[in-house]
């Protein structure tokens, strides 16, 4: 056994140190990682200049870019916490529900394919931006758009009184200019 005793610290630590004066302060985005999940194709859509930038800023310093790249770090995250806060202002009750799915589901996206091609007509219909997923298979429908998953727990059903569904759906813009009037 060993002789030194155990010591439990239960406070929260600060790092007191001031951040330079030529970094603009930010607020954190206060979302957990369900939430997070949820909205991070659309952040990714709307980011990804402001994704480049910090990427590119930690390349160019070798990966020691902490203080260096903090100007680009703050952007990221005041352009994810627009993102939140214009998905909660337009589709706050899809996205709710989305997120929640993931939380009760171990963050398995395709347990809550459902939900979230309801969150991806409304962010694609208020906010113009679509899910999508870099280096897709070209030709086959995305995943995210599939209505048989290979490893869901129950299948995808359409709400009572529609014809089932076809091998995928369409994303929300072939759907949007589907339904536009033909000039």
């Amino acid at each position: 056994m060993s002789a030194r005793k155990p010591v439990f610290n239960q406070q929260v630590l600060y790092d007191t140190t001031p951040l330079p004066a030529s970094i603009p302060p930010v607020k954190e985005i206060g979302a957990t990682s369900a939430p997070l999940l949820s909205a991070s194709f659309f952040i990714g859509a709307r980011c990804r200049p402001y994704n480049d930038d910090f990427m590119q800023c930690k390349t160019e310093n070798h990966g020691k870019g902490e203080i260096e790249c903090l100007k680009e770090g703050r952007r990221v995250t005041r352009c994810a916490a627009s993102v939140i806060d214009d998905i909660n202002t337009h589709c706050l009750d899809e996205f709710r529900k989305h997120w929640q799915c993931l939380d009760n589901n171990n963050h398995q996206l395709w347990q809550c394919r459902k939900d979230e091609w309801k969150l991806s007509k409304c962010v694609f219909d208020n906010l113009k931006l679509e899910k999508t997923i870099p280096d897709a298979a070209k030709g086959q429908p995305p995943v995210h758009l599939r209505t048989k998953p290979i490893y869901a727990h129950y299948p995808i059903l359409r709400d009572r009184g529609q014809p089932p569904f076809g091998k995928a759906i369409d994303p929300p813009s072939a759907q949007a200019q589907a339904d536009a009037p033909s000039s």
